[in-house]
């Protein structure tokens, strides 16, 4: 999978997942925008030790205007955006409890982020795509949309939306050669899965592994092969498609 001369954005990257998806592809020779709420001086320095090139955005994915501003700066320093990693979301922020004692404002933040930050990057980047018509659009979705997670039904249902915006995104745009599909990754040992469940982490990946045909807990490395075989075009006719990392747990 050798990323050479393709344009790489990642959301969420300022750490876990998205600075190790950010890590890997610059790896394997691609020019790499790294943004998120947060600073991404970290990952972009991940990007310089990797020998490839990279920008950093503060980026509000929530925000329409943000995500143009994104897009604009990717296609001004490198030409073109041949992948996004749609990484940002809320989940080590939440709070676990009954869906009836849900906070409006929460359920609200985990929708905006969660699933309008998903529509306004893909709308940010699809200009870029249909121009050159070819692109691939990498949303991370989670084991919770298919199985269930209890105790936190607005995360749940925000993955939930991504696989199925995922499926109408992918026939909307498949005739610009612009590929659409997700991750589903299990819990993964990450600071946000830390905060998420604190003091319980460890009793909770210890269900979790239980569950799965592969009993052995997921790292960040675990999640980065399907994400990398998806943008890649090993994967040229794949699309609509929404890939289980998840050690076995649910089999589609």
């Amino acid at each position: 999978m050798d990323f050479t001369d393709k344009v790489v954005v990642i959301t969420g990257a300022a750490r876990g997942l998205g600075q190790e998806y950010a890590r890997h592809f610059a790896r394997r020779g691609a020019s790499v925008a790294v943004n998120d709420i947060r600073d991404c001086d970290e990952t972009l320095s991940i990007i310089d030790e990797e020998g490839a090139q990279g920008i950093a955005a503060r980026t509000d994915v929530t925000s329409a205007e943000s995500t143009a501003a994104m897009a604009a700066d990717v296609v001004a320093k490198f030409g073109r955006i041949d992948v996004l990693v749609n990484n940002a979301a809320l989940y080590g922020s939440l709070h676990l409890m009954p869906f009836e004692k849900l906070d409006e404002a929460e359920w609200d933040a985990a929708m905006n982020v969660n699933v309008k930050g998903v529509w306004q990057c893909c709308k940010a980047v699809l200009p870029a795509m249909k121009e050159q018509q070819s692109g691939s659009i990498v949303n991370i979705s989670s084991l919770a949309a298919t199985y269930g997670m209890p105790n936190n039904l607005h995360y749940t249902t925000s993955k939930a939306a991504v696989i199925g915006a995922t499926r109408g995104l992918a026939r909307e745009v498949g005739r610009h050669n612009i590929r659409v599909n997700a991750v589903a990754p299990n819990v993964v040992n990450t600071d946000a899965t830390a905060e998420l469940f604190q003091d319980k982490r460890d009793k909770i990946i210890d269900v979790t592994v239980s569950q799965q045909a592969i009993r052995k807990p997921l790292e960040t490395g675990d999640i980065v092969g399907a994400v990398l075989f998806l943008a890649s075009d090993l994967s040229k006719l794949t699309t609509g498609q929404t890939l289980m990392v998840d050690g076995g747990t649910v089999m589609l």
